[in-house]
């Protein structure tokens, strides 16, 4: 069904173990069987990517996107998309403009996903210190962090 929908590319941030207790141990291979590119990060539902993981994530997902691509982020295989998928996808936000506050994101997605979104305080302390990491770790890099707005 999502080939159908023009899914090109799938950012899946389950785990193996995730896969066993949802019963699609094979979901990766089913993906890339329909010619779906799939971009594995496993991270534990609840949880966030260190932040080396996390840069590695949004350059792939913005090349993605700028190559207009059709791409979906997958967390937890109960399919809520409200953990760990909305917090890259807030990141991607924050990376994106230094315009929005870390609160504005979470509140915006909040709002178009419900009040569940960003659910664990890890996540939304996460969230409210990325640029401080995300600087940090591309300073470490010689890597200058710069926004898309001007």
């Amino acid at each position: 069904e999502l080939k159908q929908h023009g899914t090109q590319d799938i950012f899946v941030l389950c785990t193996r173990g995730e896969f066993l207790r949802y019963r699609v141990p094979n979901l990766i291979d089913a993906y890339q069987q329909h010619e779906i590119c799939v971009h594995h990060y496993p991270i534990p539902d609840g949880d966030v990517p260190d932040i080396a993981m996390c840069c590695k994530i949004l350059e792939e997902l913005r090349s993605c996107l700028e190559s207009n691509r059709k791409t979906i982020i997958q967390c937890s295989l109960a399919f809520t998309g409200i953990c760990i998928s909305l917090t890259v996808a807030a990141c991607l936000l924050l990376q994106l403009s230094d315009t929005l506050a870390p609160q504005q994101v979470i509140d915006n997605l909040r709002s178009l996903r419900g009040s569940g979104a960003i659910q664990t305080i890890k996540q939304y302390n996460y969230l409210h210190d990325f640029r401080e990491k995300l600087a940090a770790h591309l300073a470490t890099k010689g890597t200058v962090l710069r926004s898309v707005s001007r």
